[in-house]
Order: C-alpha cells, then structure tokens, then sequence
C-alpha cells in the first residue's frame, strides 16, 4: 500500500527526489530540499527511514558516474568514526525526539564552514589542521551521528571534502562511496527502529526515476560551474542549511 498523498504532495515527493539525484552528483547542499520536503510529507523521525532506500539509489548512481574519481584515503579516514557515529545516532533516536538535536547539529555545520571561510580569507590559518587525523575523525563522528538523526550529513561531510581541498570531480567520488557505505550499514538500524517497512520502499521504488534524473541533471550542472564557484556554493548551502536546522 502506498502512502495516501494528495497530488501536490506527490508533485513535492517527485521534486525532492530529483533534488536526491542533484546532491548526489555533486552539490550536497541541496540535501536540504528533501530533508524539508519528506520531513513535512512523513514528519521527521519516520522520513528518515521513507528517505534512506532512495538516498542509497542516488549513491549508487553517484558511484557508476564518478567512481573512477574517488580518494580512498579520505574515505578510510573518515568511515570508521562515522560507523560509530551512527551507533550513538541510533541510540539518541531510540532515546530522545530526533528535533531536539537539530540546534546542536546547525550549530555544528555553522561553526565548521566559518572555520572554512576563514581558511579562504586567510589561507595559512590552520594550514594542517585539515589533514590531521583528528580533524577527520571528529567531521566523520558528526556525519555518522547527523546522518542518522536527520539523513542531513551531506553539508558535514561536504565541507570536509572542501577543506582537503579536492577537485568537484574527486570531491563527488569520494562522496560517493563514503555515503553508499554509510547508508548501507544505517539500513538495519533503520529497520529495528521501525522506520523502513513495505509501503515505504514501495512509495521508493516509484521514485527511482526522478532520482536518475537529477543525478545526470547535477552532473551535467557541476561539469558547467568553475571550481571555486563550486568551492564557493557549497559553503553557501552548508550555510544555508545550518541555519534551517538551528531555526526550526
């Protein structure tokens, strides 16, 4: 059985899925779309689990497109804090409301992206601290925790991938397959919270083409806009998007 939407609703629900597609191929801020949109459609807590299937659809598209571009070392860097992040994010959702995190994860992606137009502003600040391990496992503990909370780490891990300094086409694939194993492993933690079922992955399965499309949509976008422009919007949608989470 399908959700029971009225036709604006579906219209809503088609949008957001090629929003999917869009972030997936390259510009995460507009992760922000279907958080908004699926949350006001389900409602916060059970839109994780309607958005996770298709967010898995979109990294494996994301992967076929770009894999060959990926940086594993970025990857092994941040995955095994992720991993655990998202074990203390299936804790806290099985222990308080998801919204009342939302302050402190805006709070989070607010702080790292001044921190990262300051670097802009004045290149030598903190000229390492990128590449140190501790900074990567504290941005790869907070993308597994958000994205557990709120599927909203794509700004998290998107101005980490900035700060390292990758290329659109390097900072896409290595995206790529840091989410596709992230949403994986989120799958049974999902499930034993009840929020993945039969109806949800039907109502999925329905938007896997909206999904494509946005996928080469962004693609074809992101080959057209300069690198530091590219640098330069993600900061804005990471901006964007924190304070959304703080504000609501």
């Amino acid at each position: 059985m399908l959700p029971d939407l009225s036709p604006f609703e579906w219209a809503l629900a088609l949008l957001a899925a090629m929003g999917i597609g869009i972030s997936k191929s390259g510009l995460p801020g507009v992760s922000l779309l279907h958080v908004v949109i699926f949350a006001r459609l389900f409602g916060a807590r059970a839109s994780t689990g309607v958005v996770l299937p298709m967010l898995i659809a979109g990294d494996v598209g994301a992967v076929l497109l770009f894999r060959r571009h990926a940086q594993w070392p970025h990857v092994f860097r941040t995955l095994p804090p992720a991993l655990l992040g998202v074990g203390v994010g299936w804790w806290l959702m099985g222990s308080y409301p998801a919204a009342h995190w939302n302050l402190v994860i805006g709070a989070i992606v607010f702080g790292l992206a001044v921190l990262q137009i300051l670097r802009n502003w004045r290149p030598g600040l903190f000229d390492r601290f990128p590449h140190t391990r501790g900074f990567a496992w504290t941005i790869g503990f907070v993308a597994g925790v958000v994205t557990m909370l709120a599927n909203a780490a794509g700004p998290v891990m998107a101005l980490y991938l900035v700060a390292v300094a990758l290329p659109k086409d390097a900072f896409v694939g290595t995206a790529a397959w840091f989410f596709l194993l992230i949403n994986v492993f989120k799958v049974p933690f999902s499930a034993q919270l009840g929020l993945i079922n039969a109806p949800s992955l039907a109502f999925n399965a329905i938007l896997v083409p909206a999904i494509a499309i946005g996928l080469f949509a962004g693609k074809a976008l992101v080959a057209r806009i300069p690198q530091r422009a590219f640098d330069t919007l993600v900061l804005a949608f990471a901006i964007i998007a924190a304070l959304k989470l703080t504000l609501s």
